[in-house]
């Protein structure tokens, strides 16, 4: 079950780097090519934000003992699209929603994956998050998963405690 759940959270990995740094490196590259301030410009605030998000994103999964399809998801979709980009540039760069059918600010999003893809920073962040894969103590459930007791016999074994850390007990006996 926990793979099922890290691979969902793979998929919300990718798909933050791809469109929420696409989307932040397209803002602060325009910032930059203007000359903006980024105390005065808020969108130059979000990008920023959006960039730190991403970098916790990317940080917990890495440093985190959880599935290591947390990382292969986002991992593959890099290294292919890197590897789409090597053999056909036209084909690699197809892929991205930069048309004039898409909202606006995924368009924008879009050229900024672009700009990633052709800078290197999808392939370095594929093969970064392709490492714990290779771990093969990221694999295996945690010791604690593996020797829990079914639900019926914990519930026959524990004691309920009160307020203050004694065992409840009735306050009248019923009669008989």
């Amino acid at each position: 079950m926990r793979h099922f759940f890290g691979f969902l959270a793979g998929v919300v990995v990718a798909a933050g780097l791809l469109v929420g740094g696409g989307w932040a490196a397209q803002e602060l590259g325009r910032g930059v090519s203007e000359n903006l301030d980024p105390v005065s410009e808020p969108r130059m605030l979000i990008a920023l934000g959006v960039t730190a998000v991403l970098g916790v994103l990317v940080g917990l999964p890495l440093a985190m003992r959880a599935s290591p399809l947390v990382t292969f998801v986002p991992a593959v979709a890099l290294l292919a699209w890197t590897v789409v980009y090597a053999l056909d540039v036209s084909s690699a760069i197809g892929i991205a929603p930069t048309g004039a059918a898409v909202h606006p600010e995924l368009a924008l999003a879009g050229k900024g994956m672009i700009t990633l893809l052709s800078t290197g920073v999808y392939g370095l962040l594929g093969t970064a998050m392709f490492i714990p894969i290779l771990m093969p103590s990221r694999w295996p459930a945690s010791p604690r998963d593996e020797e829990e007791e079914p639900e019926d016999k914990k519930e026959e074994e524990e004691e309920t405690f009160g307020f203050w850390g004694k065992a409840e007990t009735p306050l009248a006996t019923p009669r008989k």
